[in-house]
C-alpha cells in the first residue's frame, strides 16, 4: 500500500495521511449492538475481534518504516487496536479523545432492532437527521465538530507524515464524509466492516483526498466480515 504524497491530482502539496483503522469486534460488534464510546460499556476486544486486528496489522507492515505513530481513541476496544498495530509497525501511541465513538446513550448496548422497538420515534427522528441524539446522547453534528477538532491537531502535530488512526465507525464515516464534501446524513449510507482500514490524505492546500474505503486484507472474507 503506498501513501505518498505525488500520488493523485494534488501532487506538489504536501499531504498529511491517515490511515484509519477501525477496531476489531466486541461482544457489541457480533450481536449489531450500539456501543458508543466511554460514556458506555466500553467492551474490549473479543479473541475474534484481536485476530481480525491482527491480519490487518501484518498487511500494514510495509508501512513500517514510514508510520512511527499511531493515534488512537481512549476507548478500549481502539486502544487494544492500537496496541496490536503498534506492536508490528514499531511505533508509538498517542491517544487522541477527539476520535472517540459517538455516545449513544440510552441505546448503549441494545441492537437495533431493540431500539427500534423500544424508541420508534426517536429512532426515526435520528435516521433522519445528523442534529437528533439518542436520548442521553451525542448526534451526528456534535461528534463531526469533535472529530474536525481533532483532525485539525493532528494536520498541526503531524504535518506531512503518514499515520495510523484506530477509532470506530462514526468518527471514520464522518472524516470520510468531510474528504468528500458530503452532507453528514450520508454518514448513515456508509458501511465499515471490523478491523478494515480507509486511508485519507489531507494536503496543505485545504484539498483531500480518499485513497482507500473499507479495505481488508486479501485473507480476510468480505462475505464473512459482513460487507455483503
Amino acid at each position: 500500500m503506498s501513501t505518498k504524497a505525488s500520488r493523485g491530482w494534488a501532487a506538489g502539496a504536501e499531504a498529511t495521511t491517515l490511515v484509519l483503522v477501525r477496531h476489531g469486534v466486541t461482544k457489541h460488534t457480533t450481536t449489531k449492538a450500539f456501543s458508543g464510546g466511554l460514556g458506555g460499556d466500553n467492551p474490549p476486544l473479543a479473541q475474534e475481534g484481536r485476530e481480525q486486528v491482527l491480519l490487518t496489522a501484518e498487511w500494514l507492515r510495509p508501512l513500517a518504516d514510514s508510520v512511527d505513530t499511531v493515534i488512537t481513541s481512549p476507548v478500549l476496544r481502539t486502544v487494544e487496536t492500537a496496541e496490536l498495530v503498534a506492536g508490528v509497525l514499531g511505533a508509538r501511541i498517542v491517544e487522541e479523545p477527539g476520535f472517540a465513538e459517538l455516545e449513544f446513550g440510552t441505546w448503549d448496548g441494545l441492537t437495533f432492532g431493540e431500539v427500534s422497538q423500544k424508541f420508534p420515534e426517536e429512532m426515526k427522528a435520528w435516521m433522519g437527521s445528523p442534529e437528533v441524539a439518542p436520548p442521553g446522547g451525542e448526534s451526528f453534528a456534535e461528534c463531526d465538530v469533535r472529530v474536525k477538532e481533532a483532525l485539525a491537531r493532528v494536520l498541526t502535530d503531524h504535518a506531512g507524515e503518514t499515520v495510523v488512526v484506530t477509532s470506530h465507525v462514526s468518527p471514520i464515516k464522518l472524516l470520510v464524509a468531510s474528504a468528500l464534501g458530503a452532507p453528514l446524513v450520508g454518514a448513515f449510507n456508509m458501511e465499515l466492516a471490523p478491523a478494515s482500514v480507509t486511508v485519507i490524505s489531507f494536503f496543505s492546500d485545504g484539498r483531500a483526498s480518499m485513497r482507500m474505503f473499507n479495505g481488508l486484507p486479501v485473507s480476510r472474507d468480505p462475505f464473512a466480515a459482513g460487507i455483503f
